[in-house]
């Protein structure tokens, strides 16, 4: 996997694509959105490799099978529905120069950067196949009404039954199947990232998931 700063105003991004040895096709997306700790001015690469799907722990498939996105924030702060345009620039961009394909285009966060995995899906309705928020501090507004995968961890459990409600999640089982799942290993705030962006049922569970 070759990972690729592109250092676009306002938000500068990497970019992770599987090898080039890898047959070329239309790809999956993944766009992942940080938390408070990895904005600037934090060095980008150590930033949104410490969490997430480029994270060196995270399962073998993601750069064998997905195209990776992950802007950073200029300043800390639950601030990604601020972004929500220039995200959409950039990923669309992705698909249209990069191969990605438009039909299987996914969104997750972790902690604020789940809070902005609800509040882009609102704003982008037509954009995400799939969204996989992963211990986010606050429900969305309203249902975003696409298929939804929460990792809970120590923040989310705490408002649990107010995620379970707004958005009609059911159980992970260990075959997960349906639109609308959580999953809850009680692990702490940053171990619940790290056992989500870990756990291949998830991506498996994304990939099965098309506009």
């Amino acid at each position: 996997m070759d990972i690729t700063l592109v250092a676009t105003r306002p938000l500068r991004y990497l970019l992770a694509a599987p090898a080039a040895d890898v047959p070329a096709a239309q790809r999956p997306v993944l766009c992942f959105l940080h938390g408070y700790d990895e904005a600037a001015p934090l060095d980008i690469h150590q930033a949104l490799t410490r969490h997430g799907p480029l994270w060196p722990g995270a399962v073998l498939r993601v750069p064998e099978e997905f195209i990776v996105v992950a802007p950073q924030l200029p300043a800390a702060g639950d601030l990604w529905y601020r972004y929500a345009d220039t995200v959409l620039e950039i990923v669309t961009e992705v698909q249209a120069l990069g191969g990605g394909d438009p039909a299987r285009t996914y969104l997750t966060g972790f902690s604020f950067g789940g809070n902005g995995v609800f509040d882009l899906a609102l704003a982008q309705p037509g954009l995400w196949a799939a969204l996989w928020p992963v211990d986010p501090t606050r429900p969305p507004p309203r249902d975003p009404l696409r298929p939804v995968w929460l990792s809970i961890g120590a923040a989310a459990r705490l408002g649990r039954e107010l995620f379970v409600q707004a958005l009609n999640l059911q159980p992970a089982e260990a075959l997960p199947q349906g639109d609308r799942l959580y999953l809850d290993e009680r692990q702490g705030h940053v171990s619940a990232a790290r056992a989500a962006y870990a756990d291949q049922r998830i991506y498996r569970w994304l990939l099965s998931k098309r506009l």
